[in-house]
Order: C-alpha cells, then sequence, then structure tokens
C-alpha cells in the first residue's frame, strides 16, 4: 500500500496519541501492540545515559515502558520546527519518518519515528535523544559567559591575554584531558567548552592538523565535504568537494582557535592510573622541553583515531631478505626508489596509495594480496553510501539526528541494496582487475565497505588511480599464497621464479584500541574495559566507543568526521550529566 501525502501527519499524530496513553498507563502492554514485531528502539543518552539498541516488539515495549518511567518521559509530539515528517526509503522499505520532541525528568529530548508504509499504524523504529539537560542548555551557558560590552582598565588584561593565560593550566586541573588532536577530539571538545567543562587537548604533532598535514602529498578525503563538517562551524560553501589534506589540516588548526579549545602541541600522553581516593586520573604527559607533568582530570577521552600502533606480523622467511622492510606507518614517499623493485604485502588502501606513490616515482611496484579485497570507486558509487548527506533537504542537525536514528540491521540491509548497486556501476573495472587475479570482496555478507570499517577498520580501497594501474599491468600482482618463501633477493614463487625486490613494505595495518589502552592504562584497565570498536553483540552499537565504559572516568572517540560529529554531543552530554551527578 502506499500513504499519500495528506495521511502522513494524521497517521503520525494518531500514532502519537496511542503512544502517549500508552507511557501515561505506564504499562509495557499498552506500548506493544504500536510496534511491529521486528521493532527497534535506538536510544541515546536520553533514557538510559548510554547508547543501546533493543530489538523485537516484545523487548522494545518492556525496557521502553522501564525507561520512560524512570525518565518521567512525556509529551512526544511532532517537532514543529524541524524537517516535518516524510515519507523516505530507508533499508529498501518505504516508510513514513518523523522527528518528534519530547522532555523527561532530565531536560529536552528528540525523537524520531519510522512508521512502515506496508503497516503505518505500528513503529518500525524509535530514536530517542537527549537535547539538553535542563538549566544547562549551550545557549543558556553562552548568554552567562559572555563579557562586558567594554573593559574599564584599558591596560589590564584582555580577552587574548586571559585566554593565553588559562590554557597554561597553571592554577587549575582540567575536568577532561582529551588525548589526540584530529577531527574527533576537537570535535568532542568544541560540545565540552559550549557546556563549560574545562577541557585540555594534547597531541604529540608540532601542529594542529599535522596528523593530517603530514599525510601523503595527493591526499584528499574519499567523500564530498558534504557529511564532514565539524560541529558548530560548517565548512565554506565555496571550496571543493572533495578536500585536499592540507585544507583539512588548516581548517582544523582554525577550527581549535575559534572554538577557543585548550590545546597543547608536541605534547606526548604517556599513560595514567585512576587514583580512587582522589576520583581522578594521575596523567602523565611530556611537553616538548622534555618535561614531564602529572594532570589529574576527572575524565579522559581517547581520541587517537580507530587505528594505533602498527602491526608486523611475523612473515615466514622475511628475515631471509637481505633488502629493506618498512612498515606503511614508515614510508615517506617513493623518490629514493625510483627504477628499484618494491613488494607490498597488501591490498588495502595505504598498500594502493604506497603502490600509486612509487609508480609515480617511477619504482616497480608489485601487491602481494593476502585476501579479497573489496573496490569501489570514488565516483560515484563510494558517494551512495553518502546518499544522506547529499543534495538539499534537511539541516546538517537533522540529518545527524537520522544517521543516528538508523538501528544496525536496518544500516545493513540498505548498505547491500547500495554495494549491489555500486558493483553494478563499477562492473568494468571489477571485471578488469579479476582479469589480471585480482581477488574481490562485497564486504561481510555483501553490505560493502561500511561495516568493514566498523569491525575491521580496513579490508577495502577507494580507487584514486591504483586499480586502473592493476588493470592497465603498470602495477603488479601476486598472491601470497604462490610465495614459496621470501630469498635475499626477494620473493620465490612456487612455480620456482623469483620476483626481486629492493624493498619490502608491510601495508599490514595498525593494533586497535586495546592494545594502545594495555599501554598505556596497564592489563587491568584493558581487561576492565573489553573490546573497543566493532558491534557490542547484545546492545548493537560500536563496543564502548562514544559512551561510558566499565573503567570509571575513561572515553573513547573515532571514525569518520560525521559519526565523530553527531556522537560527540552525546559524548559529551554524557560527562556534563556526570559532573552534576545526574548519571548515578
Amino acid at each position: 500500500m502506499s500513504v499519500s501525502h495528506a495521511d502522513i501527519a494524521p497517521a503520525v499524530e494518531a500514532w502519537l496519541v496511542r503512544f502517549n496513553q500508552a507511557l501515561a498507563a505506564m504499562s509495557a502492554e499498552r506500548l506493544a501492540p504500536l510496534f511491529r514485531e521486528d521493532a527497534h528502539w535506538r536510544e541515546a543518552v536520553a533514557l538510559s545515559w548510554e547508547l543501546k539498541t533493543v530489538s523485537g516488539r516484545e523487548a522494545v515495549a518492556r525496557d521502553l515502558a522501564v525507561a520512560c518511567r524512570q525518565f518521567q518521559a512525556k509529551d512526544f509530539a511532532v517537532d514543529p520546527v524541524r524537517c516535518p515528517p516524510r515519507v523516505v526509503e530507508r533499508g529498501g522499505v518505504r516508510t513514513i519518518e518523523a522527528i518528534l520532541t519530547f522532555e523527561t525528568s532530565v531536560g529536552r529530548c528528540a525523537g524520531l519515528v519510522r512508521l512502515r508504509e506496508d503497516s503505518p499504524t505500528l513503529a518500525w523504529t524509535l530514536h530517542t535523544t537527549l537535547e539538553a539537560i535542563r538549566g544547562h542548555e549551550e545557549g543558556r551557558l553562552r548568554a552567562a559567559r559572555e563579557e562586558p560590552v567594554f573593559e574599564r582598565s584599558f591596560h589590564g588584561p584582555n580577552w587574548f591575554d586571559r585566554r593565553t593565560e588559562r590554557s597554561k593550566y597553571l592554577d587549575r586541573e582540567p575536568a577532561v584531558l582529551v588525548v589526540g588532536g584530529g577531527h574527533a577530539g576537537l570535535s568532542v571538545a568544541a560540545r565540552l567548552g559550549q557546556l563549560d567543562i574545562d577541557t585540555l587537548v594534547v597531541d604529540r604533532m608540532k601542529r594542529i592538523g599535522d596528523n593530517w598535514r603530514l599525510r601523503y602529498h595527493a591526499l584528499r578525503l574519499h567523500n564530498t565535504y558534504n557529511s564532514n563538517h565539524l560541529p558548530y562551524m560548517p565548512f565554506p560553501s565555496t571550496w571543493q568537494q572533495y578536500l585536499p589534506k592540507d585544507r583539512v589540516a588548516n581548517w582544523l588548526e582554525t577550527y581549535a582557535d575559534c572554538m577557543d579549545i585548550n590545546f597543547w602541541t608536541e605534547t606526548g600522553f604517556e599513560g595514567a592510573e585512576w587514583d580512587e581516593a582522589g576520583q581522578c586520573w594521575l596523567a602523565r604527559v611530556q611537553r616538548a622541553d622534555g618535561s614531564v607533568r602529572v594532570l589529574r582530570p576527572r575524565h579522559i577521552i581517547m581520541g587517537t583515531g580507530v587505528s594505533g600502533v602498527p602491526l608486523r606480523p611475523q612473515v615466514p622467511t622475511l628475515d631471509q631478505f637481505q633488502g629493506t622492510v618498512l612498515h606503511t606507518s614508515e614510508f615517506a614517499d617513493g623518490s629514493q626508489w625510483r627504477g628499484r623493485n618494491v613488494l607490498i604485502i597488501g591490498t588495502g588502501t595505504s598498500a594502493h596509495d604506497v603502490a600509486q606513490d612509487l609508480h609515480g616515482h617511477g619504482a616497480h611496484a608489485t601487491l602481494v594480496q593476502r585476501s579479497p579485497t573489496l573496490v569501489i570507486q570514488v565516483e560515484p558509487s563510494a558517494q551512495i553510501y553518502d546518499a544522506l548527506f547529499l543534495g538539499e533537504g534537511p539541516s546538517l542537525e537533522d540529518r545527524d539526528l537520522i544517521l543516528t536514528s538508523i538501528p544496525k540491521e536496518v544500516m545493513l540491509a540498505a548498505h547491500r541494496l547500495i554495494t549491489r548497486q555500486a558493483e553494478a556501476f563499477d562492473a568494468p573495472l571489477l571485471r578488469g582487475l579479476e582479469k589480471v587475479g585480482f581477488r574481490l570482496s562485497s564486504g561481510v555478507d555483501g553490505t560493502g565497505w561500511p561495516y568493514l570499517f566498523r569491525t575491521r577498520g580496513g579490508g577495502y580501497y577507494f580507487n584514486v588511480g591504483c586499480s586502473d594501474l592493476l588493470v592497465k599491468r603498470e602495477v603488479g600482482l601476486i598472491q601470497y599464497d604462490d610465495i614459496e618463501r621470501f630469498v635475499p633477493e626477494g620473493a620465490r614463487m612456487k612455480d620456482g621464479r623469483v620476483v626481486p625486490a629492493d624493498l619490502v613494505v608491510l601495508a599490514t595495518g595498525y593494533a586497535g584500541h586495546e592494545h594502545t589502552v594495555k599501554t598505556l592504562f596497564g592489563p587491568g584497565v584493558a581487561e576492565r574495559v573489553g573490546p573497543i570498536w566493532g558491534f557490542h553483540p547484545e546492545k548493537q552499537e560500536l563496543a564502548n566507543m562514544w559512551t561510558r565504559t566499565p573503567q570509571r572516568g575513561l572515553w573513547f572517540t573515532g571514525g569518520p568526521f560525521s559519526l565523530c560529529r553527531a556522537h560527540s554531543k552525546h559524548l559529551a552530554l554524557q560527562i556534563k550529566g556526570a559532573e552534576l551527578g545526574l548519571m548515578g
């Protein structure tokens, strides 16, 4: 069946009337008939102070009734100032999608409900999220911070003097220490600043933005700038669609300044221990001059990305090779390898980029494939996954709400459809790759690259030219399983020939957060926290990301700009709630 435009608002209103009545009765039995059997409730801090997804009619009704009773949730209504109810397709299903507003004992909240066209009286998905803590709304706090119109003493410290002095932390401790000053760390630091949470960001780099500035020369973002804005300060609309690395780097530097973010460059985080007596961390940081300072923040946010220490697997017989062996983290550029032979072990993004750089400098590069790899063209295929942020439509704030409202199962269903569409677009390239022996992947159960990123952090390549070089055989390809052993001059194949090499590059990825936590916080904290990134089997959310962890005062952020921007609000509100004693 199809719902006409005139029926959209009445369908939502009718459902809300019954929903509010069921909440007033505090009855799971009355809530259950309002949801489909395959319903999902995705909760973000509004009714639980955590990120989680509950699936199935009975479970949704049971848990939602308890949560709404505990948080005194009431007055669910269509938000009159946000994107109006409309019919859209999610996961291949046409649904009525409506943005809601409601209140709890904590503050103002937002919601999003989806009613499928084939059952418009029942909710398919419901999303609830905290927007502001009552009495601590960003606008109210901003007004309280407003400085006098003029300074009575023209010779006293001005705004810049006060800001410079405060950033030194000579007379106080930060409430929050953010480790890592890329887009993830800066996004949450900006949110915390607007909630009056004293926050310090530390980073080993010499300049803010160097994590982008120092990467390979030709790097651009692989998706358009539409989804990559930072909180409060969108990129100028005059900019090019695919942002160069140096433009991103310079923007991060500008952003930190404009958002009044306290930032210590050339500062290494050396580790921390929890001080139970002081209810804070004893965090050691080393400054540029070699001095070590112990900070006492109540919260530490690890914003160092989803990858950490370079992985250097023990490749059998590689110790027999007499040339140079480097990890991709140690590879600067291919200029010194002109005219020489290089083997790159791996076929993910880093491997392709190194091979393309070497080829451009006149080296003879060969990829060594260990496992099937997903390849996708940047245009148009890779952009289909980002369709939510493209074109005219809802505001960025509304799109972020939609992004965080989509349950895992619905997201995967959508990605399966998109992946088939992308493979149809890319068919000529993919057939060419298969012809030269490249083994292709469609991702986990055909879900494409996003789920690979969320579970493995790799296993795919956005084609920016290297795949074309492979098809034209300008970059070589061999299968790892066809190598008999490494020998002093290169790799001996099982057919007896030797593939010569002067350099072997290990494009073997990086250890995840768990290794970093064990190194910096100790094995006890690492064991307590458990897996980080990848999906939590019960909560159906990325494990320990943007939510409180089993270790008090330890938080994590990372991933693409869009997720960091959207979830930075959830993370900041949780810390504000903890500071106010609301979280228990």
